[in-house]
């Protein structure tokens, strides 16, 4: 059963922790921009399909989104109804997350009453070549690759344009090629591609049928799209593949044509319904909605930064008020100032640009107007959780040439420099030092939901209130309390078959039970080893279901593309009324985890192995995208050796999203939230959810866009 999540704490959320955070400023929502296409036709090439991804209805086109595009559509044709979330986290890839909802077929009486049977599937898109004028685009795809495979196909398509048309033509097996015109175009490499298998045993949901890909008979599949001249709606016509004979529905589904038609109308740069006639005799309708994430942004309105003196100005040498107006107008908090020689070395951490070149910018003027004609250079001491990570130099002549003329700002970012930071500054002149701040507190709503379980929607509204306390630079509380104002969660009664211990598929007691419940009361404390490795403890209720201690070690070279991190963990499972008290599972999990940074389009690989908290043994593969806009896209996939145990399928997966608030409000935040999809709540592949990583903690380690950003230095 899964629980979509959106949490400021972590990207994934895996088990249902929704939170938006309260921030300074008015809420605004992101402008969106997915309006694209081909020779200035917004609307054409650029629907989702039935079952969504760019497509026209029941069929796929070789086109794709720009890259960062978000899409939420619906679809019905009954006895259909299609729930799609649809990403394109590369120019090359789209990835589908599908639900469907089969009106004439129940889950059975014994699971879930007289609900209607929900499948869940993903699909892959992949491009092979880009149009060009004398070339189509060419795209191969897996549809319900990843699921029951009850509409499980495979495709190749090419698409090609012609001033306000657009046509597509493609080769459709499995589900797509259910007419069989054609034998097996790849018999002729092996006759194993001749037939394609059933699924022994029926349904393996969950689980890749790897030896059904692109074989048995083949259909063939069109379509064209046509921009009117009113430019909000488009026209279809397409030429399906599949028969409808083989249907997974409670009663048959029949077809009196092959051709589908059908309109597509925008209301909005981000919403399009549509309407069709399709099978002869069915009428389909849709909703989408889209925005793209790599282009999110919101008008800020933040103070102006400060103005530079007039050359031969005194310096103003107040350092007191110096301090207060880096942590007001550049969003630093500084924890000394040093006057160390010819620099400056300011000791602190970026508490409100996510760009740590615009709070070295705005700093850099506030620095110039009290620093004495001596100071050359600025050298900002970047920590965070009282690990010191990197230095940022700025040299002071240049960066007051850039401020002055557009013409220098190339001579200043050669200018810049960036290095391993070991610690605090020694010798030199204090000119300030502060105690680090002790408390930090916020209230928030919450939504804790499931959407594709046999127990239909659940829904449980919060108010959360968490905060932190620090007893030094490196050691801090934290804790979070949630009080339930309503739910449905009484219907929750759903558990997978499965002999592993119930690690996970307690969700919904713990959701009942807790409705005034301590999601988190753990102290943490940091600790830098050497110059590369950095060490993590802590102890106490370390999420909604566990309590116990653990440690964390990582291994992370300054500017280096890969990371290597060992987390280890004793936990004991909480009571359902999340207080105090334990239940009597106990287990020890951990994994060896790798980070690389691939360098292809700012993809980062994460791969984890280890112990998971059913004592089962395996991995993760976690790939990420990180856009210009601070929006990241994920997935992740768990395998184990739990096999068959899973109780649906043999191994886990899911995608995430983790949104920059800096989008949604009028004044700059670092702070994120992330929405996590999993299609099942399982126990096998289960990790315990953990409110810190030294990852993201050194995440400044990366130099990541400092030259690409060192434009917003002066503004």
């Amino acid at each position: 059963m899964p629980f979509t999540a959106l949490n400021s704490h972590s990207l994934i959320g895996r088990q249902a922790l929704i939170g938006a955070l309260l921030a300074a400023g008015h809420f605004v929502l992101p402008l969106a921009t997915p309006a694209w296409g081909l020779d200035g036709a917004p609307g054409l090439g650029t629907s989702q399909s039935d079952f969504g991804g760019v497509g026209l209805m029941q069929t796929p086109t070789a086109r794709m989104a720009p890259a960062g595009e978000l899409s939420f559509s619906l679809s019905r044709t009954e006895p259909f109804q299609r729930y799609n979330l649809s990403l394109q986290p590369l120019d090359w890839f789209e990835f589908t997350l599908r639900y469907v909802e089969i009106e004439d077929r129940l889950y059975g009486q014994a699971i879930a009453g007289d609900r209607d049977y929900l499948d869940k599937g993903m699909d892959a898109k992949f491009r092979l070549k880009q149009e060009s004028r004398y070339w189509p685009e060419i795209a191969v795809g897996l549809r319900d690759a990843g699921g029951t495979s009850l509409f499980g196909g495979e495709y190749l398509v090419a698409s090609k344009r012609w001033h306000d048309i657009d046509v597509s033509l493609g080769l459709g097996w499995g589900y797509l090629g259910g007419r069989g015109d054609i034998d097996s175009p790849l018999g002729w490499l092996d006759e194993r591609f001749d037939d394609r298998p059933g699924r022994a045993g029926g349904d393996q949901g969950g689980e890749f049928a790897l030896n059904q890909l692109f074989r048995g008979p083949a259909a063939v599949f069109a379509g064209v799209e046509y921009q009117t001249p009113w430019e909000p709606l488009t026209l279809q016509l397409e030429y399906e593949g599949n028969d409808y004979e083989n249907e997974p529905a409670g009663s048959p589904v029949t077809s009196d044509s092959p051709f589908n038609v059908g309109a597509r109308y925008r209301l909005t740069d981000s919403l399009t319904l549509g309407l069709g006639w399709q099978r002869g005799n069915t009428a389909m309708a849709s909703i989408g909605f889209a925005t793209n994430l790599a282009e999110l942004r919101q008008v800020k309105r933040d103070a102006p930064p400060v103005e530079l003196n007039e050359p031969g100005t005194p310096p103003e040498g107040d350092w007191l008020a110096a301090h207060r107006q880096l942590r007001n107008n550049a969003g630093l908090r500084a924890l000394r100032i040093v006057d160390q020689d010819d620099e400056l070395v300011i000791e602190g951490e970026a508490t409100r640009f996510r760009s740590l070149a615009k709070t070295a910018g705005r700093a850099n003027r506030i620095l110039h107007n009290h620093a004495d004609a001596d100071v050359e250079a600025f050298r900002y001491r970047w920590y965070s959780q009282g690990l010191y990570l990197r230095d940022d130099v700025h040299p002071r002549e240049a960066f007051v040439d850039a401020a002055a003329s557009s013409e220098q700002e190339s001579l200043y970012r050669h200018s810049l420099y960036s290095q391993a930071a070991t610690g605090p500054a020694r010798g030199g002149r204090t000119l300030v030092e502060t105690d680090p701040e002790r408390w930090a507190y916020r209230f928030s709503p919450g939504l804790n939901q499931n959407l594709g379980g046999p127990d239909g929607y659940l829904y449980q509204v919060q108010l959360r209130a968490s905060g932190e306390y620090f007893t030094d630079a490196n050691g801090w509380f934290s804790g979070e309390l949630g009080w339930t104002v309503l739910d449905n969660l009484d219907d929750y009664d759903y558990i997978a078959d499965s002999d592993l211990p119930r690690v996970r598929t307690y969700i919904g007691d713990y959701l009942d039970e807790g409705e005034l419940g301590l999601t988190k009361l753990q102290y943490t404390r940091t600790a830098r080893l050497d110059d590369n490795w950095f060490a993590m403890g802590y102890g106490g209720l370390l999420e909604m279901m566990y309590a116990g201690a653990g440690g964390e070690l990582l291994y992370r070279p300054f500017n280096s593309p890969v990371a290597v991190g060992l987390d280890l963990n004793y936990v004991k499972q909480r009571a359902f009324d999340q207080r105090f008290d334990l239940r009597d599972y106990e287990t020890w999990t951990g994994h060896l985890s790798t980070y690389v940074q691939t360098g292809i389009e700012d993809v980062l690989a994460q791969v984890s192995v280890g112990r998971y908290l059913a004592g089962d043994y395996g991995g993760t593969l976690d790939l990420s995208r990180e856009f210009d806009s601070g929006a990241i896209v994920g997935a992740w996939a768990t395998f184990t050796d739990a096999g068959d145990d899973y109780g649906e399928g043999s191994f886990d997966k899911g995608i995430y999203v983790s949104l920059p608030l800096d989008a949604f409000f009028t004044t700059s935040t670092r702070g994120h939230m992330g929405i996590g999809f999993s299609p099942l709540t399982r126990d096998g592949g289960a990790r315990l959810d953990r409110r810190h990583r030294l990852y993201d903690i050194t995440q400044d380690r990366q130099l990541h866009r400092l030259w690409e950003e060192s434009d917003q230095a002066w503004r």
